[in-house]
C-alpha cells in the first residue's frame, strides 16, 4: 500500500486496452473535476501481455474523445506482483480476469481486490463487458458503466477517509 497519503487505484482488464484504460481515464477526469487529483494515483493494466506498449484501442480512444476523456497518452502494461502491495484497490473488469488475479494473489496481502461494478449495484450487473470484437456501440455502452461505477467508487472510498 502506499504509504504518500494517496489512495492508489490499479483498474485491470485482459489486454489492458479497452476497459481498463477507459476506466482510468474516467476516473482520471472525474477526480480531477473534483479538484482531488492530489489524493490519488491511478493506473491500469492488464491479465495478459497481448498488448504491451501500445495505446488503448483507436475505438475506445474515439469513444472517449466524445466524452472529453483523453487516453492517447496511456500505454498497456501487464500485471506484475508488486501491484498488489503498490495499490489499495485492484478494480477487475469481469470474473475470468478477477480468477487469473486471485490466481497470482500473494497470501496474506493487504490489496483490496474486487470487480469494479460492485461499486455500482443499481446497474444490476457485475461486468463490463469487452467491447473488443464488436462495433462502436459496445465502447459506449463500457463507457456508460464505468462512469456509473467511477461515481460509486469515488463516492464509497471518500466516505470512509
Amino acid at each position: 500500500m502506499q504509504d504518500s497519503g494517496q489512495i492508489a487505484v490499479l483498474f485491470v482488464c485482459m489486454g489492458n486496452i479497452c476497459r481498463s484504460p477507459t476506466a482510468e481515464g474516467v476516473f482520471t477526469k472525474l477526480v480531477s473535476e473534483r479538484g482531488l487529483s492530489h489524493r490519488f494515483r491511478i493506473d491500469s493494466a492488464g491479465t495478459h501481455d497481448y498488448h504491451v506498449g501500445k495505446p488503448p484501442d483507436r475505438r475506445a480512444q474515439v469513444a472517449a474523445a466524445g466524452r472529453g476523456v483523453d487516453l492517447s497518452r496511456l500505454r498497456a502494461r501487464q500485471v506484475r506482483l508488486v501491484d498488489f502491495d503498490t495499490f489499495d484497490y485492484i478494480l477487475v473488469m469481469d470474473r475470468e480476469n478477477f480468477q487469473d488475479l486471485t490466481a497470482l494473489f500473494p497470501a496474506g496481502d493487504v490489496a483490496r481486490v474486487g470487480l469494479f461494478l460492485d461499486y455500482a449495484p443499481q446497474l444490476g450487473l457485475q461486468e463490463v463487458p469487452d467491447p473488443y470484437y464488436g462495433g462502436a456501440q459496445g465502447f459506449e455502452r463500457v463507457l456508460d458503466l464505468v462512469e456509473v461505477a467511477s461515481l460509486g467508487f469515488l463516492n464509497a472510498v471518500m466516505d470512509r477517509r
